[in-house]
């Protein structure tokens, strides 16, 4: 949570939109994209069921309690 915390931080205060530097801005965002940070990996989306159907479908998949 800390990383994400100084990431966020660290747009705030230098965001060209809100007058920093936009040299010191984009050094800042390579850092932060460097691999091995939380911040390069790609966005996966999952697309699930809506409606009745998923209701079912989670019901079906949930295991008894009953034993």
């Amino acid at each position: 949570m800390t990383d994400r915390a100084a990431f966020r931080a660290f747009v705030r205060t230098h965001h060209p939109d809100v007058g920093g530097d936009p040299a010191v801005f984009a050094a800042g965002l390579a850092r932060f994209r460097q691999p091995g940070s939380r911040f390069d990996a790609p966005v996966t989306f999952v697309a699930r069921r809506r409606g009745v159907r998923a209701l079912l479908t989670r019901f079906r998949r949930r295991p008894s309690r009953v034993r």
